[in-house]
């Protein structure tokens, strides 16, 4: 018998939706998330190119990975790879036989809130991959684990099928529901800045970053 406690797969989300924040920077989302944190502390290990896709989450024990092997026999096309670590970097969670796997299926990318290893071969991908950590030692494949629950990555609660984004600042996450109302709101934001970066070239910023808000 298993142990690793598989939960329904959410519901696909429009790919017109992802395609609409392909070029929206992770900042200009953060600022109209309140200035919510999303996820810290995980840096990007690929060679470069945007993360966007759709949340698989993964729950595991310290530097086990069984549940990540279970998750990938469940990605779908744009699928993020979202593993709940516990922040554990004492052994890798995936490396690069994972990542083909996950790449040959599909998916968009990894979020690992633990450690990874063949650091070299995601250094020469473009294949997105955001961790904590390279280490040699390899995982354990016992479980216990748990595969599309809500898992906190970085101090950020992340759940299944929410939209993430990854660029060279950083990782937010959000869910499908606010993404219309979000992605019209980061387009207005990054209008006011190239208005504000225009002004600044011609010589007539009025200093308007600089004023104080209402709290």
């Amino acid at each position: 018998m298993s142990n690793i406690d598989h939960n329904p797969i959410p519901p696909a989300v429009d790919p017109a939706i992802i395609e609409a924040f392909r070029a929206a920077t992770t900042p200009s989302i953060s600022d109209n998330l309140d200035r919510l944190p999303g996820i810290i502390g995980l840096r990007p290990f690929h060679r470069g190119g945007k993360l966007v896709g759709t949340a698989l989450t993964v729950r595991v024990r310290a530097g086990d990975n069984l549940a990540i092997h279970q998750a990938l026999n469940l990605v779908r096309p744009g699928d993020v790879v979202v593993v709940d670590g516990g922040g554990d970097i004492s052994r890798a969670l995936v490396g690069d036989i994972m990542k083909a796997i996950a790449e040959s299926r599909g998916a968009a990318g990894f979020v690992i809130d633990g450690a990874v290893r063949d650091a070299g071969a995601f250094a020469t991908s473009d294949f997105p991959c955001y961790a904590r950590a390279a280490i040699h030692r390899g995982p354990y494949k016992t479980g216990p684990g748990a595969i599309n629950i809500p898992v906190s990555i970085g101090g950020w609660t992340v759940n299944p099928g929410d939209v993430v984004v990854g660029d060279e600042d950083g990782l937010v996450t959000f869910s499908p529901a606010i993404a219309l109302s979000l992605i019209k709101a980061v387009r207005a934001q990054e209008q006011r800045e190239a208005d504000v970066l225009q002004m600044i070239r011609e010589g007539r910023y009025d200093g308007r970053y600089g004023k104080v808000t209402a709290a």
